[in-house]
């Protein structure tokens, strides 16, 4: 009896298709390394420079990961980052925003 022959996607961390995304991946990394530096420096409100920017330029590349991702690991890492970055982004703005400080 012939047995469907399945992939093993169990050790892939981010391709489930077995193929590479290499594009999809970085943006993937970069959205999350932006999402925790902006939640953490949101804890700060003499960091709501850094905090805003990097949510902001976060939220932007977490929408273009979502635009081109291609698998289901892609997307919930992308939306974990986005999440991250936008809760910063919030109260970076919160706490003085984008130019809070610099201009004026």
């Amino acid at each position: 009896m012939a047995q469907a022959l399945r992939p093993n996607t169990a050790g892939s961390l981010f391709a489930t298709d077995g193929k590479p995304h290499p594009l999809q991946d970085s943006l993937l990394a970069v959205t999350l390394v932006l999402g925790v530096i902006a939640l953490v420096t949101a804890m700060f409100h003499s960091l709501h420079l850094l905090s805003s920017w990097t949510g902001l330029v976060g939220i932007l590349t977490g929408a273009y990961g979502q635009f081109v991702s291609e698998t289901t690991r892609e997307r919930f890492g992308l939306i974990l980052g986005l999440g991250a970055a936008a809760i910063g982004f919030f109260l970076g703005m919160a706490h003085g925003g984008l130019f809070g400080g610099v201009i004026g």
